[in-house]
């Protein structure tokens, strides 16, 4: 009983304004009576009326047209607004996966590891840190592409990460084109802090963009671009331009101990809220009263016919 009180004090209508229709229907009953044909008889008493039969009818018609405006009305409960806020940043990993990364021998402790391979290891852990940021993947090599769009889902981002291999955009470096392409992705979302991490282990040898114009369309949607450089053959003094014109940073990555340190000091970035979908979760309970309303009138129009009127 406690909890059927309980739900009934949730209960709210969606449409309220027409229970009061219920008024009209109570006015005209009042002052608007159905006129019909009669037959007087002076003597009234030595009729049986059946009193009973007759208010129940008034009953059942009067339930039928309550319980029909309840149920127009919706009565629904509603749980609290849900809001999905992440206190993070958006980020672009952009991963180099030309053909100078199957290098064997990055560091002491990945021997047998190709230089992407312990990349992939090192970005893996970074995601799972990263609970609260929305991320992306680009991929380049003779051109860069969307692995991934910008997404909260870290299994999605592992997974997808697992299937990336040497090669899969080309055996060239297009590092410039795949800054332009992680910018076109972040420009069209509303969070106030957009990152890119762009790792490379070489020099720009392929692609259509030329530096200044990756840099300046990061820097007009206020992008920051962190470089990373890894191994020794790579261009410092383009991943240092593009970092300080971005207002990120440049690190050199030797082995993967220093990656590590890179990443985790890429961690403490400045973070910034981002909203996602709100929702309202509703459940409906006009089918109760409408069922009441159908009953009624089922009732009401059986007994009027029974008793021939």
């Amino acid at each position: 009983m406690g909890k059927f009180l309980n739900i009934l004090l949730q209960i709210k209508f969606e449409y309220p304004y027409l229970l009061l229709l219920i008024l009209i229907f109570l006015f005209c009953s009042k002052f608007c009576p159905i006129r019909v044909q009669s037959i007087i008889f002076p003597h009234l008493s030595i009729l049986k009326v059946n009193i009973k039969n007759s208010s129940l009818i008034s009953i059942l018609k009067w339930m039928t047209i309550i319980f029909m405006f309840v149920a127009l009305a919706s009565p629904v409960i509603e749980d609290k607004i849900i809001s999905n806020k992440k206190d993070g940043y958006n980020i672009v990993l952009t991963l180099d996966t030309s053909g100078s990364m199957r290098e064997i021998g990055f560091d002491r402790t990945n021997r047998g590891l190709d230089k992407f391979s312990v990349v992939k290891n090192i970005v893996k852990e970074f995601i799972d840190k990263r609970i609260a940021d929305n991320i992306s993947f680009i991929v380049f090599g003779d051109f860069s592409y969307v692995a991934t769009p910008l997404t909260f889902d870290k299994d999605i981002l592992k997974d997808i990460l697992s299937r990336l291999y040497i090669g899969i955009a080309g055996e060239r470096t297009a590092i410039y084109d795949s800054i332009a392409q992680s910018v076109n992705i972040l420009s069209k979302n509303k969070a106030k802090s957009k990152i890119i991490i762009l790792l490379t282990d070489g020099i720009n040898t392929a692609g259509k963009i030329p530096k200044t114009v990756a840099i300046n369309l990061a820097k007009k949607h206020n992008i920051k671009v962190y470089t990373i450089g890894i191994g020794r053959d790579f261009d410092k003094r383009a991943l240092m331009q593009i970092a300080s014109d971005t207002k990120g940073l440049f690190f050199h990555a030797k082995n993967s101990e220093m990656l590590k340190n890179i990443y985790g000091e890429i961690d403490k970035l400045e973070k910034s809220e981002i909203k996602s979908n709100k929702f309202i979760k509703k459940e409906y309970f006009f089918i109760y009263p409408l069922f009441v309303a159908i009953i009624s009138l089922l009732f009401y129009i059986f007994i009027r016919n029974k008793r021939g009127l």
